[in-house]
């Protein structure tokens, strides 16, 4: 479908099956960890998925296009980044399954229904507000620094919009893990799974790969940590089954 960019805008190849992304400079860009999310999110046949804080809509789309029985609603607070991943849905012609939404996550229940998916994904901000030199541009700013969205906010959105059952996965620097999985349990999603993210074999992970349950049982599964470069600087075997080439 034939969509018309707005100044600044440019037209990324999300390299899988020939999907697109609208993206800015000015704005926060999808990578690597968009795409592990996706990835490590593993949707399932028929999911009904919710993608909070989705950004031009990066890990909607690849979770689509790797799950072609499933649905993604996705949620980005910012009224102009929001309209790009709804271009970004038509350029693709996903308009069936994919729904951008301009909401804030913290209420998104209120319009899509509590209890109304089986997963829910959030690549979050990272950086506490004021604890690092911020963006000059408003729109990065709010993408790359929680402001008031802290760990406990998104694991209460994800808690309302889930159902008993439904997982909720993230991606989080590795030093702050402790605080999203507490989050996840006071808000009544059960970790279950986790996978540290290291670039190279043998030094401490950089970013850690979190699935929770709603309502799930104790137990805590430590997958093999994920590898993306060798020590010759090369990618990985797993990095290539995550990228598909």
């Amino acid at each position: 479908m034939s969509v018309d960019l707005l100044p600044g805008e440019r037209l990324d190849d999300l390299q899988c099956g020939g999907l697109k992304l609208i993206q800015r400079p000015d704005a926060f860009r999808f990578g690597t960890d968009s795409v592990l999310l996706a990835d490590f999110a593993a949707p399932r046949r028929n999911e009904v998925a919710v993608d909070l804080g989705c950004g031009t809509g990066a890990i909607a789309l690849l979770m689509a296009g790797h799950q072609p029985r499933m649905t993604v609603d996705a949620v980005e607070i910012q009224p102009d980044v929001a309209d790009m991943a709804g271009r970004s849905v038509a350029i693709n012609g996903m308009e069936a399954r994919v729904r951008a939404h301009c909401l804030d996550m913290r209420e998104a229940w209120r319009t899509l229904g509590a209890g109304s998916f089986s997963l829910a994904v959030c690549n979050p901000p990272y950086g506490r507000s004021g604890a690092a030199l911020e963006s000059l541009s408003e729109t990065v700013r709010i993408a790359r620094h929680e402001g008031d969205l802290t760990p406990a906010d998104v694991a209460r959105a994800a808690a309302m919009l889930l159902k008993t059952g439904g997982r909720f996965c993230a991606i989080y620097p590795s030093p702050r893990a402790y605080e999203m999985m507490r989050a996840m349990d006071e808000a009544g999603i059960a970790p279950k799974r986790l996978r540290t993210v290291q670039g190279v074999a043998g030094r401490p992970p950089k970013f850690v790969l979190l699935e929770g349950v709603k309502q799930g049982g104790e137990g805590l599964h430590w997958l093999a940590p994920l590898v993306l470069r060798n020590v010759d600087g090369s990618f990985t075997e797993e990095w290539h089954r995550i990228y598909g080439y």
